[in-house]
């Protein structure tokens, strides 16, 4: 019996995309990927560069620029295409230029007969998942935003950095808008299983006033990095590849991705980012952290936020 081969049809293939492509071919993790974009000598040139490396990738996998047309097969759609954040734009000036773009872009792959997954990261990545949602009329587990997977993983490592401990043992989460009025959830974080405030109380040289700069850090990071360089792209898409692993391989893993609410934290009709269990049928489940009275108040805010940011926009379509 013939494993069932698994296809990814990336769109846009600008920085976060080729970046993303690189990460995926490098981890071995899908069997097909589909290169899309307007730019099409871009795309084909891509599929050339990524095939000259597969002697040296872990497994096969076969790539190649493509249309619209190839979605259709594709078991996930993954969206970075989209104006980019420009120096001293935010992520939300970006909504209405990018909701029309998508408008063209998701019309487009559901008349190929795509009936599959589709994971967003184009900013602002909350209002952007929420308008797939709406244009391809998918049902909303199927339709995910990487959110705060990736303020989320800036958190774990600068907080990992600051008590010189492994990254990967580092438990805490960033949850709302994936920008200015995201939040950090200090209740659950935790090393090892020991809270990050006995930690601070407990050893020399850590105080709170650090970890309240740190989180700015963590927030600010997308602005810090495209003064430097333009752009930010090799973080995002790591978590890319995370999230597809996630769900190509039907892990059940808990990531901090932008996911439809409907009641959780007391909120409805809005995608945030949030942690959620992410599976092969997409977000199976939201982990709903029991958030002190401080981190409510500032998550209600962060919806409100993106709700009246949304709600000119979405009077047009």
């Amino acid at each position: 019996m013939l494993k069932r081969v698994n296809r990814v049809a990336l769109i846009g293939t600008g920085f976060v995309g080729s970046s993303y492509a690189f990460a995926l071919l490098n981890q071995g993790i899908t069997e097909e990927l589909v290169l899309i974009d307007l730019n099409k000598e871009k795309a084909e040139g891509d599929a050339m560069d990524l095939n000259h490396g597969l002697p040296f990738a872990p497994s096969r996998t076969k790539i190649w620029y493509g249309d619209y047309k190839e979605c259709g097969e594709a078991d996930l759609v993954v969206i970075t295409a989209g104006a980019n954040q420009k120096p001293g734009e935010t992520r939300l000036d970006l909504v209405e230029k990018n909701t029309k773009i998508f408008k063209g872009i998701v019309e487009e792959i559901m008349a190929s007969g795509f009936d599959g997954i589709f994971l967003v990261a184009t900013n602002p990545v909350d209002i952007l998942t929420y308008a797939v949602w709406k244009f391809s009329g998918l049902p909303k587990e199927r339709v995910i935003g990487s959110g705060t997977i990736l303020d989320t993983a800036r958190f774990r490592f600068l907080l990992g950095d600051y008590f010189d401990v492994d990254t990967r043992n580092v438990h805490a989460y960033i949850i709302g808008e994936h920008g200015d009025t995201e939040l950090p959830v200090w209740s659950h974080a935790d090393i090892a299983g020991t809270s990050i405030s006995e930690w601070t109380n407990n050893k020399d040289g850590f105080n709170q006033e650090d970890l309240d700069q740190l989180f700015l850090n963590v927030r600010d990071a997308a602005y810090h990095i495209i003064e430097r360089k333009g752009a930010t792209y090799y973080g995002i898409a790591m978590g890319l590849v995370r999230l597809t692993k996630a769900i190509l391989e039907n892990e059940n893993s808990v990531l901090t991705v932008s996911a439809y609410l409907d009641g959780e934290y007391g909120q409805k009709d809005i995608y945030i980012g949030v942690p959620a269990v992410v599976n092969r049928r997409g977000v199976r489940q939201i982990v709903e952290l029991d958030l002190n009275e401080e981190e409510k108040a500032k998550f209600k805010n962060s919806v409100q936020v993106l709700k009246k940011t949304m709600e000119p926009v979405f009077k047009h379509f």
